[in-house]
């Protein structure tokens, strides 16, 4: 594969190469814990697919995927071999595979960095496999799979969409009922919502409870749900960074502005008390785990990894922790929710091409899809018609889930700016929000002066990529 079939030819390779391209087509998750390598089917690495995957958040995860693969074995007759790992041991693995060559048939990675370099060209065109069944994929599906194709703007597809998931929120309906109020409470316009929140720990504090914060919003630069939130939050102001053809408009008084507004509002809840002291080094699982641990009253998060985590209790699935989508944007016009996609890709190298086309054809049929989200407690979406199709993420009994779809099949959703231009996935992997923000807390730098730096660090990304 020619490398101007891997992006537009306007970009520049560097060392974020494959950074950007994971950036924009194996999102970021929450980290599972660290697991070694699972070897699920016995490998004949001669005949046999190999399949790299992310260790799952939770177990059900794992043996959702085994069942998929089990079942394609029993229907082909293939052999396949299948190895979870954990998010930072999956991309060395690969490309310590792929220098020796022997690259994997197969690679899903929720949350990967590799240096570009060693991966330009190196992924298959899949549009035979999405191009066939595009109509049943969501519209932010389809977008995040487009990896920049060909010098003549052919739309090609370089990655195969498996899960999906917007930013919500989750609160404890207990502690809430302690402050005082029930979730009809709890308002829909920007600031009564943020305020609510605000006084519901002052009630608490009333009460002589110390040790509950209203909010758990990360300020560090480990965390990506840092930029994830602060992304959010840019939406809810109206802010574009991007046109849509991929430009930056942070030269734009307007955008500088806006950006200003948004650092200094996010920031302020640290300043002002109202959550943990210890955000500044939080990394992606500590907004699970400070609600979990009933630390915080409320938390957004990018997936629903939070109930996942308490399915198995009844009674705290369904009667103590809520989800709800955000409030309305601040002019009062309703939100747009942030949606990330998941994708696997298959490499140009591989030994096994034709099986490792054929094997995706068969997980992104919508039955196949939602039995294995489905089986993994629901902590992902399918990205395709399966959403309306099959009654379980729709239904009303369930407090979360229900939530979630709704968010998505109103249409309430729109892309990460990766999906727009990779270089703004080099943003992102850098944290660039996680880290100006950490500064405005830390070391009382201005939100101008905050906004100043990050706006002329995405400047400089996007030069590289000129």
């Amino acid at each position: 594969m020619n490398r101007q079939h891997f992006f537009k030819p306007r970009y520049r390779l560097n060392r974020y190469g494959l950074l950007s391209l994971l950036i924009s087509v194996l999102v970021m998750s929450c980290a599972p814990p660290a697991q070694t390598e699972i070897s699920t089917v016995p490998a004949e690495t001669s005949q046999g697919l190999t399949i790299l995957w992310d260790k799952g958040y939770v177990i059900e995860e794992d043996e959702a995927i085994e069942a998929a693969v089990k079942q394609w074995q029993t229907d082909t007759g293939e052999q396949v071999n299948l190895s979870f790992y954990n998010s930072g041991e999956i991309a060395p693995k690969t490309l310590r595979a792929s220098k020796a060559g022997t690259p994997p048939d197969i690679l899903f990675a929720a949350k990967s960095v590799y240096p570009i370099d060693e991966w330009a060209g190196k992924l298959a065109d899949v549009t035979d496999i999405i191009e066939p069944v595009a109509e049943q994929f969501t519209p932010s599906a389809l977008q995040a799979a487009h990896i920049y194709g060909a010098e003549n703007a052919e739309r090609r597809y370089y990655a195969v969409p498996l899960n999906q998931s917007v930013i919500q929120i989750h609160y404890w309906k207990d502690l809430l009922a302690q402050a005082g109020y029930t979730s009809d409470d709890i308002p829909r316009d920007w600031h009564g919502f943020w305020a609510f929140w605000k006084t519901a720990q002052d009630n608490l504090r009333d009460q002589g409870i110390e040790d509950v914060y209203a909010l758990g919003l990360p300020l560090s630069i480990p965390a990506k749900d840092t930029y994830h939130l602060f992304e959010q939050a840019l939406v809810a102001y109206n802010i574009r960074l991007l046109d849509e053809q991929g430009n930056l408009l942070v030269d734009q008084p307007e955008v500088r502005d806006g950006i200003v507004k948004v650092l200094g509002w996010y920031s302020q809840f640290y300043k002002d008390g109202y959550v943990p002291p210890n955000v500044t080094a939080w990394l992606d699982p500590d907004n699970n785990r400070n609600l979990l641990d009933r630390n915080v009253l409320m938390t957004p998060n990018p997936t629903l990894s939070i109930p996942a985590a308490v399915r198995n209790d009844p009674d705290t699935y369904q009667n103590k922790l809520a989800t709800l989508p955000w409030p309305d944007k601040l002019d009062g016009t309703p939100m747009s929710h942030l949606m990330e996609t998941r994708m696997a890709v298959i490499f140009s190298d591989s030994p096994h091409q034709a099986k490792a086309k054929q094997f995706l054809s068969y997980l992104i049929q919508p039955a196949v899809t939602n039995e294995f989200l489905k089986t993994s407690y629901g902590r992902f979406m399918p990205p395709n018609q399966g959403l309306e199709s099959d009654p379980f993420w729709r239904n009303p009994d369930d407090p979360h889930v229900s939530v979630a779809t709704r968010i998505v099949l109103e249409g309430q959703t729109q892309p990460y700016g990766n999906a727009l231009n990779p270089a703004y996935g080099v943003a992102l992997e850098q944290n660039i929000w996680g880290d100006v923000l950490h500064d405005i807390v830390e070391n009382g730098t201005a939100p101008e002066a905050a906004a100043d730096r990050a706006i002329n660090n995405l400047k400089e990304i996007f030069e590289q990529w000129s």
